[in-house]
């Protein structure tokens, strides 16, 4: 397996590429589950595919990027190094170009990257970053990538079970009932960070635990990205889904739970997101939806228990 870090703004030129060559990216990808991701498409891609492990540390992409060379061994997809800082328009548009000008297209993103959140802290204090990470990060994603994405791809946004409207009260519901566009979830995002920051959230109906309002957020974004493209992809086989890994058992998680022992490991929850993105094909039923365990989540519904999904 060939290991290369591509940092910034700068390309490798990479010779010969074959045609049926596929083409995977992870965000937030030095650890968790995003590295788990990583390491499972390239154990199960082939060689001469190419997977991109990405962050926006350059220290830690290119450390993780030897990690991976040195657990995986004999044939499997090339695995590259690339700084992404998902809460940089400028930095994502930057991969993206880079990826058009390399390789012409890509065939699976899984938009992971996300913010670690305490429950010792304020959620005014920690809004900017959740909203810039887990929200506008997916939007720049979807924006950027998703006109790359090939027929057939695939396009995923680590969400959460608790990414459904019934988490909502009714009064903050309506806005993504309305939404019909990445700019109408923009502004959803925008009013709500603005709440929190001067103390009109609660009384605006908003809940207090920002992973609420932030994976519905996600879960709205994909439907309206899915919405405006949906009769070509489903004729072409591709796929753009949210997806609930379910519970992990990370740093991130662990402040929030006193009972991990139903936790999985970031490999364990890596395999059925892996399963759905390699499949040779899907059912169209998982097109714009929430998918856990290969199960549609209904967006009305209301998750049965809480969880906190690590994706960093």
């Amino acid at each position: 397996m060939c290991v290369i870090l591509v940092c910034g703004m700068a390309r490798a030129t990479y010779v010969g590429l074959m045609a049926g060559t596929r083409i995977a990216l992870v965000t937030g990808a030095t650890q968790g589950l995003g590295l788990a991701l990583v390491e499972g498409l390239a154990a199960r891609m082939a060689g001469g595919d190419h997977v991109f492990l990405t962050g926006r540390d350059p220290a830690r992409v290119e450390a993780e990027v030897g990690v991976v060379a040195g657990r995986l061994t004999g044939a499997g997809a090339e695995v590259h190094g690339r700084v992404v800082d998902v809460t940089s328009t400028a930095s994502v548009q930057a991969a993206a170009d880079a990826i058009a000008a390399e390789y012409g297209g890509i065939d699976i993103v899984f938009s992971n990257a996300g913010s670690r959140m305490s429950p010792d802290r304020a959620p005014a204090e920690e809004v900017d970053q959740v909203a810039e990470t887990y929200n506008h990060g997916a939007l720049r994603m979807l924006r950027s990538f998703g006109p790359l994405l090939r027929p057939g791809g695939r396009f995923f946004v680590v969400a959460s079970a608790l990414g459904t409207l019934g988490q909502l009260d009714p009064r903050v519901r309506a806005p993504f009932e309305r939404a019909r566009s990445l700019d109408d979830i923009e502004r959803i995002v925008e009013s709500w960070r603005r709440a929190v920051h001067d103390g009109s959230a609660t009384e605006l109906g908003w809940p207090g635990w920002l992973n609420l309002p932030s994976k519905v957020a996600q879960v709205a974004a994909v439907r309206v990205a899915a919405a405006q493209r949906r009769e070509r992809d489903l004729a072409d086989g591709t796929l753009i889904a949210a997806v609930c890994p379910g519970l992990i058992d990370t740093a991130a998680s662990r402040p929030w739970f006193t009972d991990m022992s139903r936790a999985q490991t970031p490999e364990e929850a890596a395999r059925a997101l892996l399963d759905l993105g390699l499949a040779p094909s899907v059912d169209p039923k998982y097109y714009g939806e929430l998918v856990q365990f290969g199960a549609v989540l209904p967006w009305e519904g209301v998750a049965t228990t809480p969880e906190v999904v690590s994706t960093t």
